[in-house]
């Protein structure tokens, strides 16, 4: 089946096209939703949530607007985002703790590429604030005006929690390679 096709029988409650499309995608999701979780089962409620939201909001999904993946890999996001906003702790993002930067590594052979999983473990590590920053701007494309916004706090906080967030990842990866 095309993705079209699954997407039209999602559309119609079909249950295996659902699971098709479940199928097909679970592994992008759910490393979006690793991204913003340290926690698995946060990050796998996050995927539950966008998931029910994907197949309630199907019809919503306008092709001509972009592709499904986009269109459904911000649903995912935006509800990472919201069980993190619940969470309200990580918004004390000046308040890092020593401990959030000693955390131990991957250890990793130097002469190899880092895969999406390693690279999803570097940025598990980094404090709750830079990694939402980081994740935002970098991963997601997302202004420093809108990351106030969906974070309530400043543009300068953002830019300041990238710049960190850049700099101790590029410290780690200077410890792998």
């Amino acid at each position: 089946m095309t993705e079209q096709e699954i997407i039209q029988g999602v559309k119609k409650r079909n249950r295996s096209a659902q699971t098709a499309l479940y199928n097909q995608y679970k592994t992008l999701w759910y490393m979006i939703s690793l991204r913003y979780n340290r926690d698995e089962d946060e990050a796998k409620d996050a995927l539950q949530n966008g998931l029910i939201k994907i197949y309630s909001n199907i019809d919503m999904f306008d092709p001509s607007m972009g592709t499904f993946k986009s269109w459904s890999s911000r649903i995912i996001v935006n509800e990472n985002l919201m069980l993190i906003r619940k969470r309200r702790d990580v918004f004390s993002l000046d308040n890092i703790s020593e401990s959030d930067h000693t955390q131990v590594l991957p250890e990793e052979d130097s002469t190899e590429k880092l895969s999406s999983e390693e690279l999803t473990k570097l940025i598990q590590v980094l404090p709750d604030g830079y990694r939402l920053v980081f994740n935002l701007y970098v991963m997601e494309g997302f202004t420093h005006s809108e990351i106030a916004n969906h974070l309530d706090i400043s543009i300068g906080t953002s830019k300041s929690q990238l710049f960190k967030a850049k700099k101790l990842l590029q410290q780690k990866l200077e410890v792998l390679i």
